[in-house]
Parts: C-alpha cells; sequence; structure tokens
C-alpha cells in the first residue's frame, strides 16, 4: 500500500504512546515500513536508554502517565538533537507552540493518519540524510561559526542553543543575503511540508532565532519580515 514511500532501510525509530492500540498500531505499521522500532509506553528511563541506544527518529505522545512529553523533549534537547515528531490530542496553537519552542521537529494531532505520519517521518529522514552527506563546512557569515554536526551557531565561543528547525532557518536566510524568501519557499526548504497561511510554526521559528542571535550579541545582520512575503536578512554595516 506505500510502495511509493522508501523509507531508509534499517532506521531506528522509537515511539513512546501509552495508548495500548494506538502503540500496537504504530509498531505493526513501522515494522512493516522496515524501520527499527522500540516502543515504550511512558517516559520512564528515556535518558538511560537514549545513553545505551541511537535513533534516527523519536515518536512521541505528550500526555504521557507519571510525566509530560514537552518536559522529556526539554531533557532530550540539552543532550541530543535527535528529530522528534510530537503527538498529542492537544489541539490548542498554544499547546503547538510549546511543542516547537522545546525543540520538536513536528507536530502530529490526533486522530491522524498513518499516511499522514509516514509523509511527516520520510520527509524528516530525507532531510537529515542530506544533512549528514554534506561534508563541506558552513560558515557564511563572518560573526557566526557553523556547527553542521551541533545543528548550531555561536560567536565569540556564545552558543545560541538553537534547535535544528531554528538552526535550517538561519543558514537559509543567510545563504542568501538581501534576498526575500517567501514562506512557500522556506516551508519547503526548511520545514520540508507544504506552506498553509493558518501554519505559524515559521513565524515562531524566526522569533526565536532573531532572540537567541540577539542574546549572543550578533550584529551582522537583522531578519526582517516583509508582509505579505516572507523573510529577509539584510546585512548590516560592522
Amino acid at each position: 500500500m506505500h510502495s511509493a514511500l522508501q523509507p531508509r532501510a534499517g532506521a531506528r525509530i522509537l515511539a513512546i504512546e501509552d495508548d495500548p492500540v494506538l502503540a500496537a498500531n504504530l509498531d505493526s505499521h513501522l515494522l512493516q515500513r522496515g524501520f527499527c522500532v522500540t516502543l515504550r509506553h511512558d517516559g520512564q528511563d528515556l535518558q538511560n536508554l537514549l545513553r545505551d541506544e541511537a535513533f534516527d527518529l523519536i515518536l512521541m505522545d505528550i500526555m504521557l502517565p507519571g510525566g509530560n512529553g514537552l518536559e522529556l523533549l526539554a531533557q532530550l534537547r540539552k543532550r541530543q538533537r535527535t528529530p522528534v515528531i510530537l503527538m498529542s490530542a492537544l489541539g490548542a496553537e498554544q499547546d503547538r507552540i510549546s511543542g516547537f519552542s522545546q525543540g520538536a521537529d513536528d507536530y502530529l494531532p490526533k486522530p491522524f493518519s498513518l499516511m499522514e505520519m509516514d509523509v511527516r517521518i520520510d520527509a524528516i529522514l530525507r532531510r537529515v540524510a542530506y544533512e549528514h552527506a554534506s561534508q563541506a563546512p558552513v560558515n557564511p557569515d563572518p560573526q557566526l561559526l557553523f556547527d553542521e554536526q551541533r545543528a548550531d551557531v555561536s560567536r565569540n565561543d556564545a552558543w545560541a542553543n538553537l534547535t535544528s528547525t531554528e538552526y535550517r532557518v538561519l543558514q537559509t536566510l543567510v545563504q542568501h543575503p538581501a534576498e526575500v524568501l517567501t514562506k512557500a519557499f522556506l516551508y519547503q526548504q526548511v520545514m520540508h511540508r507544504a506552506y498553509s497561511q493558518h501554519d505559524r510554526s515559521l513565524d515562531m521559528h524566526v522569533s526565536r532565532v532573531r532572540r537567541k542571535l540577539q542574546a549572543i550579541g550578533y550584529t551582522g545582520g537583522r531578519i526582517e519580515t516583509v508582509r505579505g512575503m516572507g523573510y529577509l536578512l539584510t546585512p548590516l554595516q560592522s
């Protein structure tokens, strides 16, 4: 049924879901697609598990017994940048914003179709594979040191602590100085999905990039909003 989708053979996925029916469906479906799946029903001992095993992607419910997925994500982001897709029946915009703010790469509101989940998983794994394949160091701004492995930038040894999505937003803007990048382009290039006028996740990522660059004293450029179009990075005189 999913012959058009071509997952990377053997990619390791950690699925954390407390609903036994959904957890079983996720496990069965992902195994059929050729992934190596580790299933957990709560977030206990998550840090130990991630220290002992390497995963290519994490699917995690926000509401977990004895814990909160957002808190677990915040702890995870202190140590590593494994891509995370949050799952939640909470539909409020603030819940989605909180997830992205803690470093989530994507958000699946329940109920969701397995086909939609497939598309989002494949998009993230393609992006990660592309990033790993690119070995050339990228340092397009003289004030900033871009670290591809860490997916972060520093200035005078001060790290901005960007999420992986924020890093890609900044990298794309810096590579196109003084050029207006449309939201449709940025969603496709950075977030690997189509732009919807009701989707404000890109605006949130840009806002956080601005704040984090200001915090490390970056003065090489200013990210400006072009109303009705998108964003551009305006280089500033040193």
